[in-house]
């Protein structure tokens, strides 16, 4: 099997993203990739593309802080959960 290229691999995370199990982790991940996937550092992709393999039954508590999240996603959740406030203008 051949190794996955950058733009493949941006690609698949970006799909990903948007094709979620709920619609709310869609309307979350699928913007924040869109909008950061491209001018992330190699060791945020792994991250982000680790943070992808998890349920959205876990990640949506997470996200909105109803859950507490594991150690290694808590920044990256942060900053996702930041980015969806001010794109959809909640406080």
């Amino acid at each position: 099997m051949m190794a996955e290229t950058a733009q493949e691999r941006l690609k698949r995370m970006a799909m990903r993203s948007w094709r979620r199990g709920t619609k709310e982790m869609d309307l979350i991940l699928g913007p924040y990739a869109e909008a950061n996937l491209a001018g992330m550092a190699p060791a945020r992709l792994d991250l982000f593309d680790a943070l992808l393999t998890e349920n959205d039954q876990d990640l949506y508590p997470w996200i909105t802080g109803a859950a507490p999240c594991p150690a290694q996603y808590r920044d990256l959740l942060d900053e996702i959960g930041a980015f969806a406030r001010t794109r959809h203008g909640a406080a």
